[in-house]
């Protein structure tokens, strides 16, 4: 069983389109969705889930106003500016800002103050027409979003191995943050989705650093390459400097957004469509390079 991660720099380059399109193609695999500051994957696979789990997203302090003196300490120790009077004109903590410190509940004379694992954050097993997927939903501004994806991950592997799968596609999050690195941390390969400007050139850039950290093998597919050809060029050009291979180019097609409207893959969609021989050359040559 293989593990395959499909990255961008940015938002927007069609990192989702391209994981949906393979899912249509490979066979005996496992998806996961590790964008789950914002996951859209299931928009198009459409799951029904089978297994639902809480997930922490950190802890946050509750003040018991029975046991409370109102002596202020909390409020003026809170460097996070969590803590301020209530209606009552006692101390009331703010979950938005509170970051979960344990610094008021410590100080507190009174012992009046807890802290609390906060349970806002799900995650999901579900049946999809193309096989068994792993999502996850975070709530609004929720921490843990690493180790959310490192959860999530795991459990695929699991059912990949229980299933004797081939393959586990991940359909990664965008940029280099937290989440981008749970995404990378022990996969197989990365397929990196670039589109062909200067702000998609830059951001690929910085996820390929990112990557090469991890000595893990890159490979890549550049989405509306004909949109600017002097600048896919130079795309094409920089993974040329990096030994990164160029698998597939994908012309810019409206078939794709209609696709992405009826929640269907491009490959679903419109198979004639001149995208899907290059999605479908990308898998081949991605298979072949993994096994």
């Amino acid at each position: 069983m293989k593990e395959i991660t499909v990255l961008s720099g940015k938002g927007g380059a069609g990192k989702t389109t391209v994981t949906a399109a393979l899912a249509s193609l490979a066979k005996n695999t496992v998806y996961c969705d590790n964008d789950v500051d914002a996951a859209d994957l299931h928009l198009i696979f459409e799951p029904k889930i089978q297994e639902s789990h809480l997930f922490s997203s950190g802890s946050v302090a509750r003040i018991n106003h029975e046991k409370c003196t109102n002596c202020g300490l909390c409020e003026t120790n809170c460097r996070f500016d969590a803590i301020h009077p209530n209606h009552s004109n006692y101390p009331q903590v703010n979950p938005f800002q509170c970051e979960g410190c344990r610094r008021c509940e410590r100080i507190c004379p009174e012992n009046a103050i807890i802290s609390e694992e906060n349970f806002n954050n799900n995650w999901y097993v579900s049946d999809t027409r193309f096989g068994k997927m792993v999502h996850a939903k975070m709530g609004p501004g929720e921490e843990n979003s690493g180790k959310l994806v490192s959860r999530i991950r795991e459990r695929a592997r699991e059912i990949a191995t229980e299933t004797n799968a081939d393959f586990i596609i991940n359909d990664g999050p965008p940029g280099i943050g937290c989440t981008a690195i749970s995404s990378i941390t022990g996969t197989d390969m990365v397929l990196l989705v670039i589109e062909p400007t200067v702000s998609g050139l830059h951001d690929a850039k910085r996820l390929i650093k990112l990557v090469e950290n991890f000595n893990v093998p890159m490979f890549a597919t550049i989405n509306k390459f004909d949109i600017n050809t002097e600048v896919s060029a130079t795309v094409e050009q920089y993974l040329k400097s990096k030994q990164i291979q160029v698998l597939g180019r994908l012309p810019f097609d409206m078939k794709m957004v209609e696709s992405m409207v009826q929640k269907k893959s491009i490959i679903e969609f419109s198979p004639q469509s001149p995208a899907c021989t290059e999605l479908q050359n990308t898998w081949n040559l991605l298979s072949s390079q993994i096994k």
